[in-house]
This record gives structure tokens, sequence and C-alpha cells, in this order.
């Protein structure tokens, strides 16, 4: 597995990518603070406004969108996936360093851009920082599951991402209460509010061991599909 995460590291690190991952990140750090040098938000607002709707819900699953969708997109579209599924190994063990090589690269970015805007926001509380960090990274790997699935699925990986992000997480989940039950966004907050429970203590989200189901089956529910799409499908 080691060489196929290595392969992977570096086509998912190119300079621009980088770039924009990094631009996307600073945003929820740069609008807090713009935000507390004005009239300061609620709590609640601002937990429902800037972590919740735009770092769970927009930025996260945009930066790993950016990465993820190429985690098998290139090789998809090149043409040269048959070079590791001729290969002798299970295709869980081509389909798990995919998925590690994408956190590895956006999780830093998401952690540290979740708890430097709420270490800011709540003057240096630690406890909920690392919270809001835990649910970013949560967040990361359930996004890095079903988008490297849907990379390998489809060659409008990202158009279809783009649009799961806008209308579903966006959208959908924000004014439909039902919706949440089927919201990554809610997962990684839910997982936040069971490290810290006065974080998103306001919103309707699941309990701590739901959060946790929710989060394992996510994961292992992609990446099932993932492994069973690598074996399913005609590589020309």
């Amino acid at each position: 597995m080691e060489p196929v995460f290595r392969l992977t590291l570096g086509q998912l690190t190119g300079r621009w990518r980088i770039v924009i991952m990094a631009v996307l990140a600073a945003m929820p750090v740069m609008i807090t603070l713009m935000v507390l040098g004005a009239d300061a938000p609620s709590v609640r607002d601002f937990e429902t406004a800037i972590l919740g709707t735009m770092l769970a819900g927009s930025i996260a699953p945009l930066v790993v969108l950016a990465i993820a969708g190429a985690a098998f997109g290139n090789e998809v579209e090149d043409r040269t996936l048959a070079n590791l599924t001729l290969s002798p190994v299970p295709r869980w063990q081509i389909a798990l360093p995919k998925l590690l090589a994408t956190i590895a690269i956006a999780g830093p970015f998401m952690a540290a851009s979740a708890f430097l805007t709420a270490h800011v926001a709540y003057l240096g509380d630690a406890r909920a920082s690392l919270a809001v960090a835990a649910g970013a990274v949560a967040g990361v790997a359930m996004y890095a599951a079903l988008f490297v699935w849907l990379g390998l699925r489809s060659t409008q990986a990202v158009g279809i991402g783009l649009v799961y992000i806008v209308l579903w997480e966006g959208f959908f989940t924000g004014f439909v209460a039902g919706a949440r039950l089927f919201s990554i966004r809610y997962y990684a907050m839910g997982v936040a509010h069971a490290i810290d429970p006065r974080r998103f203590a306001s919103a309707d989200l699941l309990g701590p061991a739901a959060a946790a189901a929710a989060t394992l089956v996510v994961l292992g529910g992609f990446f099932y599909l993932t492994t069973r799409r690598l074996r399913t499908m005609d590589v020309p």
C-alpha cells in the first residue's frame, strides 16, 4: 500500500492545488477576525453561520473535493488505472491508500483552519478549539470517502460534487430538518458537540453515540463502495 500512498501524495500535491486549499482554509479565520472587529454576533449565530454553514458545509467539502476528485479521476481519464488493478493485490489495498492520502493532505489544512477560527472566536478556549478541529477532521474523512468513490464512479466528479455541496449540504439540510439525518455537515458538528457539549448546543444534532456511528457508517460505506467499484468496473 505504501507505494500507492506515496504515488497519490505526489499526484495530489500540485502547487496550484495547495495554494487553492490554503486560500480556502484561511477564509474562515479572516472572516472571524473581521466579524469580531465589528458588531460581534451571538455564539449561536457564529456557530451556525461561520462554523456550521461556512466551515463544515462549504469550505471543508470544497477543499476535500479539490483533492479527492482527482485521487482516481486522473487515472480514469488517462486510462492508467489498469496499471493498478492488474497488480496482484486486494482492491481494498488500492482504495485505502487513496483515501488516506486524501485525508493526509486535506486534513491538516482544515484542522488548522478550524482550530484557529475557534481559538479566535472563543477567546483561547482550548477545549472548544480542539472540539471544532476534531469535528473538522471527521468531516474531512467523511467527505473524502464520498468524493474518492465519486471520482472513481464518474468522470464528472467535480461537477457532481459541487452540486451536492451547494444543493444538499448548503440548501436542503439548512431548510429541511429531516435532511440533517443524512448530512455529513451535521455529523461533523455532532462530533464537535460530543467533545465539547457547550458547542452547537442550540443545533438539532445527533447524540454523541449516533454521531460517532454515523461517521463510521459513512466512512465504511463509501470505502466499501469504492472497493466494490474497483472489483466490478471495466478498466480500459
